[in-house]
């Protein structure tokens, strides 16, 4: 933490005064929390403009990057209202890189940025680059591990068939006597012997259909996709993984672990009755942490009776483990899907494809994990 405090006091007593004398005017609390995100994410430093180029000129792709982040930070509803606030905001079109209104792009520059900024992938380079600079030589506690439901503004798209499937129909009801039938492995299964990339590779990432049951136990269908976060102590998001919306929370299970045991080193991987399997509690167990998973019965009536007489004998002597008060600390990553929908631009999905919803909700997360950072030293 010396790092970031260091920071934080040259952005307090250096950069706020500097720039509420060169605007001549005082800095509003939105301001001021995109002044601390900008100088904390540096977004401008991993935007590469190439010498040479054909067609369009690239620039002003470090001020538009700085654009998209004030744009998650003032959760903005589209580009066209981001670039009327630039043009009638001095100081914020200012503190993203332009000085006179004449000198902001066009709405087409800003679309042909944003395409590449999601096939470069940066918001996502940024962040992996933010965690590990100040998480890495950090202990956590606990990552909690969960998805959240992203409504998209497209058809759904028709299910491809999984690759390494028979092509022949799979037979019905119960086999012969005597009769042997191949199993194809699952998608967890097959995950054990793969690294990060071909487990990403693996998921399906089209818009389709999602279902889910929400905290009052009625189920909730959308069109769009699904993000899986785990998010650390603090509610601070360490990994991110976009899938499409029927893709069950457990297949991102075993990625999104390797993924944030590369970022930080924690003792807890704290997960809902969505993630109960044997395969991902082994995997947990490998990696060195402690898996606190919420037990899902299954259909189990005998397995359910004694789990909720269990309950009511430790309510009756008024008795709580110690696994249940540290699966409590699971509403860290409710509460980052909370903000990133409702603060940082999580509901205001306008563009379409996957490389691109990843992006606009990387750039919430940037935003995210810079504020949440900085409430360490406040």
């Amino acid at each position: 933490m010396d790092k970031l405090s260091h920071i934080w006091f040259k952005i307090q007593g250096v950069l706020f005064p500097f720039l509420e004398k060169e605007i001549e005017e005082p800095l509003t609390d939105k301001l001021r929390q995109l002044v601390k995100t900008l100088e904390l994410i540096r977004i401008e430093g991993f935007v590469h403009t190439p010498d040479y180029w054909h067609g369009q000129s690239p620039k002003n792709r470090k001020q538009i990057a700085r654009s998209f982040v004030a744009k998650a930070v003032y959760n903005m509803t589209t580009t066209r209202e981001l670039i009327d606030r630039l043009k009638t905001t001095p100081a914020l079109r200012r503190i993203c890189g332009w000085e006179k209104i004449r000198q902001i792009p066009h709405e087409s520059s800003f679309s042909r940025a944003f395409a590449e900024f999601a096939q470069n992938g940066i918001a996502r380079i940024v962040h992996e680059s933010l965690v590990k600079e100040h998480l890495k030589d950090r202990l956590v506690g606990h990552i909690s591990r969960d998805s959240t439901a992203i409504k998209a503004r497209e058809k759904p798209q028709k299910k491809k068939k999984i690759a390494g499937e028979s092509s022949a129909k799979k037979q019905r009801g119960r086999p012969k006597k005597g009769e042997n039938r191949a199993k194809e492995p699952t998608r967890l299964e097959r995950q054990q012997s793969m690294t990060i990339e071909k487990m990403l590779e693996d998921l399906p990432e089209s818009c389709d259909v999602g279902t889910k049951k929400n905290s009052k136990g009625y189920k909730e269908t959308w069109i769009g996709y699904k993000l899986h976060i785990d998010a650390a102590d603090g509610h601070i998001p360490v990994s991110c993984v976009l899938t499409s919306a029927s893709v069950h929370d457990s297949q991102v299970a075993l990625p999104l672990a390797e993924m944030t045991n590369q970022r930080v080193t924690s003792l807890y991987d704290l997960m809902d009755s969505a993630y109960d399997a044997p395969i991902i509690r082994e995997h947990s167990k490998s990696l060195g942490h402690v898996p606190i998973i919420d037990i899902n019965p299954r259909g189990n009536k005998k397995l359910k009776e004694e789990l909720k007489a269990e309950d009511q004998r430790f309510n009756f002597i008024n008795f709580e483990e110690p696994e249940d008060r540290r699966y409590n600390e699971r509403s860290n990553v409710e509460r980052v899907n909370g903000r990133l929908k409702d603060e940082f631009g999580g509901r205001m999905i306008r563009v379409r494809g996957c490389a691109k919803v990843m992006t606009h909700l990387m750039f919430g997360i940037l935003a995210l994990t810079a504020d949440q950072l900085f409430r360490f030293i406040a």
